[in-house]
């Protein structure tokens, strides 16, 4: 007995032939070379066999009393149980074998008797990999249907959603950047027709300046693989300036790369963000200025002596009336940036010279409290960017002066630069009282501070590091903060050595 029929048979095979020697030697035979047999003399005990233990394979004679081998293979094609077991039929020499009506009852091929070892077993072998290759096939085409119907019910539920969604959606190509298909939402929102905007792009229905945008916003999301709620600009069919937020997710469609772009129209939202900064500069900037000039003209003593605790008042009011204007300037600051109406007034200019002025612009601060402040430059040369140096000194001013704030008395504050291939990198750093990691990725963020009662003790805004991030990524630059929670902070800046412009 082969190595292969000591431990798991190749193949359960099921003979049916009523002559018992011809059972005896095909069971040898078989057995001898890995095979598992089961023998029967009748049809009918055939039969339930294969139906309660399905073979992988029967061998049926076709001469057989009370029911033949045709009999018995069409009884095995009915059932769904055993139609899928391939049935070999077995045929006397000299007995007439009606091979077309073999294969019309089921059969898949026939063997003569007497047995040839190797013939026998070439047909096995044959079958039994054509009906395992079978099973694999159709376990595959099962799985691929199942594939389909997923992939069939979510296009369905997505082209629902597509349809439905109340923001404008579009589909484009990334290469032309040509429309394949709009929502009812976007065609609303621009006044075109499905005809206008299909099988175009966007610069043969819009203004050239939108196109450079979106090609902008189109090569972020290919770096990044999407791009959320950028804010971007364009003109509807009748010339009236939307802006939206949109957001890119990169999708192919029949092997073409696109784009699906999901809009938030906040154009009304912007309007009157508009007037409320407007309504902030004309009337709270006004009043809050006199309200300052009276209570400097009280503290002067012109209008009589105040009492010590009068005095006391008086600086309560002086210092939370400074405390709003700062918060109105920023809020301004801020919001006239984002909404482009401050632009980078950029000029040639040594950063050292400009580290060396913040430093200098913070010294009183930091004697008051007294921090030291220390600069360090690695190369004795200037280092000359393209900038708009009032806002980079804002920028190292508001660096400094929260440091300061969150500094104990004799520390030392470290404002550093160091050239890096194509990046100016200036890092302030404090051992201060750090900031806790769940709040440092949200730093940033406007009005966000490391504790609610900073706002109160040391006259933050909440505002000041939102307006540093504003400009340094004016400059296409990077800012960020690394810190340890008792040990301090290391604020990075890195500005392009290069011209912006260039």
């Amino acid at each position: 007995m082969s190595s292969q029929s000591a431990g798991k048979p190749i193949a359960d095979i099921l003979v049916i032939d009523d002559t018992p020697e011809n059972l005896a030697l095909l069971s040898q035979m078989l057995t001898e070379r890995g095979y598992k047999v089961r023998s029967v003399t009748k049809g009918s005990t055939g039969l339930r066999g294969a139906i309660a233990v399905p073979p992988d394979l029967i061998l049926l004679d076709v001469k057989m009393p009370q029911m033949n081998g045709y009999e018995v293979c069409q009884k095995l094609k009915a059932d769904k149980r055993t139609r899928d077991i391939p049935v070999i039929f077995i045929s006397a020499l000299g007995d007439v074998l009606d091979k077309v009506k073999a294969f019309q009852v089921g059969g898949v091929d026939y063997i003569t008797k007497p047995f040839q070892v190797e013939e026998v077993l070439a047909r096995l072998q044959t079958h039994l990999t054509i009906c395992k290759l079978q099973k694999q096939l159709q376990t595959q085409n099962d799985k691929l249907q199942q594939e389909i119907k997923e992939r069939s019910a979510a296009e369905e539920k997505f082209a629902k959603a597509f349809r439905s969604c109340p923001n404008p959606i579009a589909i484009a190509t990334i290469a032309e950047g040509r429309f394949l298909d709009v929502n009812s939402s976007f065609l609303s929102m621009t006044h075109y027709t499905q005809a206008e905007i299909l099988g175009h792009t966007i610069a043969e229905i819009d203004l050239e300046s939108a196109n450079a945008t979106y090609a902008q916003i189109v090569k972020q999301s290919q770096e990044k693989g999407f791009v959320h709620n950028q804010e971007f600009q364009f003109r509807t069919k009748y010339g009236e300036i939307k802006t939206v937020l949109l957001s890119v997710e990169l999708i192919e469609l029949a092997g073409i790369p696109c784009t699906l772009s999901i809009m938030n129209d906040i154009t009304e939202h912007k309007r009157l963000e508009n007037e409320f900064i407007s309504l902030v500069s004309h009337e709270l900037r006004t009043p809050m200025t006199s309200m300052m000039g009276a209570l400097d003209l009280l503290g002067s003593g012109q209008l009589g002596t105040l009492t010590e605790q009068g005095q006391q008042v008086l600086n309560i009011g002086i210092k939370n009336t400074e405390r709003l204007i700062r918060l109105v300037n920023e809020i301004l600051d801020l919001e006239r940036m984002k909404s482009g109406k401050i632009t980078m007034q950029q000029v040639e200019y040594d950063i050292i010279k400009l580290l060396a002025h913040a430093i200098e612009t913070m010294q009183p601060m930091a004697e008051k409290a007294q921090i030291n402040l220390s600069l360090e430059i690695t190369t004795p040369e200037p280092i000359n960017l393209y900038i708009d140096p009032d806002r980079i000194l804002q920028t190292l001013t508001n660096l400094l002066s929260n440091a300061i704030k969150f500094s104990e008395p004799n520390q030392t504050i470290y404002i550093k630069a160091d050239k890096q291939l194509d990046w100016l990198q200036i890092l302030v750093q404090d051992s201060g009282r750090g900031i806790p990691p769940n709040k440092l990725q949200t730093i940033f963020d406007r009005f966000q501070q490391v504790d609610a009662s900073d706002s109160r003790q040391k006259g933050g805004t909440g505002l000041g590091l939102a307006i540093c991030k504003h400009i340094i990524e004016q400059h296409n630059g990077k800012i960020w903060v690394e810190s340890t929670v008792g040990q301090g902070s290391t604020f990075y800046i890195h500005l392009p050595l290069k011209s912006v412009n260039s």
